[in-house]
């Protein structure tokens, strides 16, 4: 589902964002690491990653946030792009190898004056539907 196009009427408290589904792998790991330039070798080298309490290689927290902005771009398009507003929490890190899923649906829906602010809850799950991040966005629609 697509909401940028939709009237002002149809964003509504409960309606669902766009589902993306991604699995984590450790090229996807390695090219966020040169595009951030955070070469922490907690996310570049296996080989140290096991002598850690994590014992493997995690995602950048800001991939997943990139991931949780594109369901944002999907949804509201340059709207989100232009007057987007993100808060997250980081619960637990994801992995090479996690299957996550990022949902989430509109809570609010303020209009004041000519402007329309909608206020979104967005959750990134691993497979085992553990919280990854939990963000709350906002976006000015008009």
């Amino acid at each position: 589902m697509e909401l940028k196009g939709a009237s002002l009427k149809a964003l509504t408290a409960g309606t669902d964002l766009p589902l993306l589904q991604k699995t984590i792998t450790q090229a996807d790991i390695d090219r966020y690491a040169r595009v951030s330039g955070d070469f922490n070798p907690i996310h570049i080298s296996p080989e140290y990653a096991r002598s850690t309490p994590l014992g493997t290689t995690v995602a950048h927290g800001m991939l997943l946030l990139a991931y949780i902005s594109q369901v944002m771009t999907k949804a509201f398009g340059t709207a989100w792009l232009e007057k987007g507003k993100m808060y997250a929490r980081f619960k637990a890190p994801a992995r090479p190898g996690d299957d996550i899923s990022i949902s989430g649906k509109i809570t609010k829906v303020d209009s004041h004056e000519a402007k329309t602010t909608v206020h979104c809850e967005i959750f990134c799950r691993n497979q085992n539907g553990e919280e990854l991040v939990i963000s709350q966005t906002e976006v000015q629609v008009t």
